[in-house]
């Protein structure tokens, strides 16, 4: 809610709180088991938002080659589906995504989000150039799409340990979402991805609080109820938009 006076405003200010590992699983459960959204449902939500964000960016009118080019590298897990559903939308916003997946989850409603991809023309990758300049050349930004909060950074296996090396050395620039893949969600010091921009999604996680790039939240969907349990405050969202810069 917007308020009309900067003295409420400033009695309603308080810090934005960053959630821990812990409690993105609980909130999460409770919007899918007590609030009955559907995973596919929160997915869609989360992946349109951060192709919004990926617009505010980046616009296409700043892209620095001829064509619109975005790479989109997905994970296994709900991280990737999200960067799928980001892809189709950067399509339908006039962008030149490709996507790498090289581990599609065999959950039916990942492979929904895999076909509709498809439906669209947008290409897969075969395999992932080591030769950093062919993505470099190729590329505008790539879309780090790969290892979400459940995931552990300490036991990354192949061929994600692999990709996230390569992508270590890209020089364009890269766009995380949620959480840079590669950090600890639950602290701020490390050695995974470096990206210029994160879109945190629902919540900021606490990784993301010494992060100093563009940092956007997106999703703008969470009952009210469940911002008050977990005393998240958020910031007020501009008009109907459905993220913000942070």
């Amino acid at each position: 809610m917007n308020h009309s006076s900067n003295e409420q405003e400033a009695e309603t200010m308080e810090p934005l709180r960053y959630l821990s590992k812990v409690e993105v699983a609980a909130m999460e459960t409770e919007l899918l088991r007590d609030y009955r959204f559907g995973q596919q449902q929160l997915i869609e939500i989360w992946g349109h938002a951060c192709a919004i964000a990926i617009t505010k960016a980046f616009p296409l009118s700043s892209m620095g080659r001829k064509q619109p080019t975005v790479l989109v590298v997905c994970g296994p897990e709900q991280n990737g589906s999200i960067g799928l559903v980001c892809a189709r939308h950067l399509r339908i916003f006039e962008y030149e995504p490709t996507i790498y997946y090289p581990k599609r989850s065999a959950h039916s409603p990942h492979q929904d989000f895999t076909v509709q991809c498809e439906k669209m023309d947008i290409p897969f990758l075969s395999y992932l150039p080591t030769e950093v300049q062919l993505i470099n050349d190729a590329y505008n930004i790539v879309i780090d799409a790969i290892l979400g909060p459940e995931s552990d950074p300490a036991n990354v296996k192949e061929p994600y340990a692999g990709i996230l090396v390569t992508l270590k050395q890209v020089k364009i620039p890269i766009v995380s979402i949620d959480v840079p893949s590669g950090w600890n969600v639950d602290e701020t010091n490390q050695d995974g991805i470096s990206p210029d921009v994160l879109i945190s999604l629902t919540a900021p996680k606490k990784c993301a609080s010494s992060f100093s790039g563009k940092h956007f939240l997106a999703g703008r969907f969470l009952p009210y109820d469940i911002q008050k349990k977990y005393d998240l405050n958020l910031p007020d969202y501009p008009g109907t938009e459905c993220l913000i810069e942070l």
